[in-house]
């Protein structure tokens, strides 16, 4: 293809980034590794690959989350398309089968006259305008050839959770129900009491954790949205049970009560074969694990379909890189997208693609760059980004505390949420009136 966009990395960013592009009528050359190699973490060979969670967190617009699927809505996303078609039960939220989202991303990819997919690995930063969406498993040789250019890179570990098979959950220890009874008793909930949870906090405490393979384990910088358990559990013993396992807007139907703590199980896939620990990332040892999470009410015969894993993760230091539209400073005909800029969840990394992708268009066709109202979620989130001044830059993932505060004070909390993203659509809705 003459004169086509370069996308390396065919990751929930750079599908998004081809799709913004090609379908403003400019061709698109995607890049993925996959099948010739794979990351650690990676386990599919199709697109779009969700390895964490199956979860794209909340649905309701007043949420944070919520909102910004919204803005992805309205600015033309392929994911949300592909994401409300693969959808299964989780209450409040948006999960996913991963099997089906994948496959319909990667199909609609593959069947666009204007993107080119190219299997094989990219060692080199390609010529022309070039959008870098490789996620924070980024190929060692690749790595390299950004240093070069970007300087030294930060970095950090996630952890992914267990999945079990369904039919090996004890359902007479566990009951089904959404918090609040938001959802149909989307999730189930494998109920603790007071000394069933202190038993399992000890035990998870002091299980042996798997070893790390990079230099920085003695001491490694974990993000708090991907939190091993077992980490979160020694800053303190009731530290899960206001966290993951917080049993509020819950009752155990044979006690008639709320439980002390809960470990809530969601939904892997639409048959309900496989079940996701639902913030239970891990670092424990495999035996570790299989021996620890037995001691759940509910799965003491659980088998499991993958054990937790964590893994090394690295982004650059965006702020002092990249402008507010994904291009870099010095270098406005290349890109980044993705966790690799330090956006941190699903939704984030695709919303970026969008953004660098319109602007990718735009670099082509010599217009200014779209740069969205800071208002908007995801705009902020670009703000955030290219201006945090602060001296320790993070992942950040949508929250209401990144848009500028509303001109007059509302003190409910839901009213407020409820304002600041009906003046987030608003902003969109006339950027976007001006865009066209």
């Amino acid at each position: 293809m003459r004169d086509a966009v370069n996308i390396v990395g065919a990751g929930l960013a750079g599908v998004e980034a081809a799709w913004q592009i090609a379908e403003r009528d400019v061709n698109v050359r995607l890049f993925e590794m996959k099948p010739e190699k794979r990351s650690a973490a990676h386990k599919s060979d199709m697109l779009a690959e969700l390895v964490c969670s199956n979860s794209l967190k909340a649905a309701r617009v007043e949420t944070a989350a919520g909102l910004l699927k919204e803005e992805m809505r309205r600015v033309g996303s392929l994911l949300m398309h592909c994401a409300e078609n693969s959808a299964v039960p989780a209450g409040g939220a948006l999960a996913v089968d991963r099997e089906i989202f994948a496959r319909l991303a990667t199909e609609r990819i593959k069947a666009h006259p204007k993107i080119e997919l190219i299997s094989g690995e990219v060692t080199e930063i390609p010529a022309g305008i070039t959008i870098i969406a490789t996620g924070p498993l980024t190929s060692d040789a690749l790595a390299e050839s950004i240093k070069k250019i970007c300087g030294g890179s930060l970095s950090f570990f996630d952890a992914a959770a267990p999945i079990i098979f369904a039919d090996s959950i004890d359902m007479e220890r566990v009951f089904g129900q959404s918090r609040y009874d938001r959802g149909e008793s989307d999730y189930l909930n494998c109920p603790m009491n007071k000394a069933e949870y202190e038993s399992f906090a000890h035990e998870l405490i002091d299980a042996q954790r798997a070893e790390l393979s990079d230099a920085d384990v003695q001491n490694p910088r974990v993000y708090e949205g991907c939190m091993p358990i077992e980490i979160l559990m020694q800053r303190g013993i009731d530290s899960a049970r206001f966290g993951p396992m917080k049993p509020v807007g819950l009752t155990d139907p044979k006690t008639g009560h709320r439980p002390w703590a809960v470990v809530q199980l969601r939904a892997e896939n639409r048959e309900k074969a496989m079940y996701n620990l639902v913030g239970f990332q891990t670092n424990l040892k495999f035996p570790e694990q299989k021996r620890v999470f037995h001691r759940i009410p509910g799965l003491e015969n659980a088998e499991f379909v993958r054990y937790g894993v964590m893994h090394r993760n690295t982004f650059i230091n965006s702020p002092a890189l990249l402008n507010a539209d994904y291009s870099m400073r010095g270098r406005e005909n290349l890109f980044f997208a993705g966790q690799i800029t330090g956006v941190e969840g699903y939704m984030e990394s695709a919303s970026s693609g969008i953004l660098a992708g319109i602007n990718a268009v735009h670099r082509v066709k010599n217009d200014e760059s779209l740069i969205l109202p800071d208002t908007t979620m995801i705009g902020a989130l670009a703000k955030y980004m290219s201006s945090y001044a602060g001296k320790d830059y993070q992942p950040m993932g949508a929250n209401f505390g990144i848009l500028p505060p509303l001109s007059e004070h509302i003190r409910d909390k839901k009213e407020r949420y409820k304002a600041l993203s009906q003046r987030a659509l608003e902003a969109l809705e006339e950027t976007i009136h001006k865009e066209a």
